[in-house]
């Protein structure tokens, strides 16, 4: 399958999809949503920089999901009212959790694992 724009749009819009349905079923737990976020990040990434090598995305989106979770430990009462807003709530998290950087790190995975697998590019 050839690398384009267009499928990892397609990829970042099921991901947001799959994840805002994750939050509406109890019985999906919630650190899957976590993976999800960090899934769409890497996809986004790959969007943004789709000819640079894969470990290039992977560094940028785990640092960037990384820096996220570490903003949450500042707590600004501008930025709490932020993360007080669906959109703040949904891009910046709302509390710093050790466990969420295993997440963010499985999401990339997983992500890797589709650009190899499913997409076959092959290393880069």
């Amino acid at each position: 399958m050839r690398r384009s724009r267009f499928l990892y749009f397609m990829l970042i819009t099921a991901t947001i999809i799959t994840g805002l349905l994750s939050r509406h079923f109890k019985s999906i737990p919630l650190f899957v949503g976590d993976i999800l976020w960090a899934l769409m990040v890497y996809f986004i990434a790959r969007f943004l920089f789709i000819n640079k090598p894969i470990k290039f995305v992977v560094v940028a989106s785990l640092l960037f999901c990384f820096a996220i979770e570490f903003s949450q430990l500042y707590k600004a009462p501008w930025i709490n009212n932020l993360r007080h807003t669906l959109f703040g709530r949904l891009v910046l998290g709302e509390g710093f959790l050790w466990s969420d950087l295993l997440c963010y790190v499985v999401g990339v995975g997983i992500g890797c694992i589709i650009d190899f697998y499913i997409l076959k590019k092959g290393p880069k």
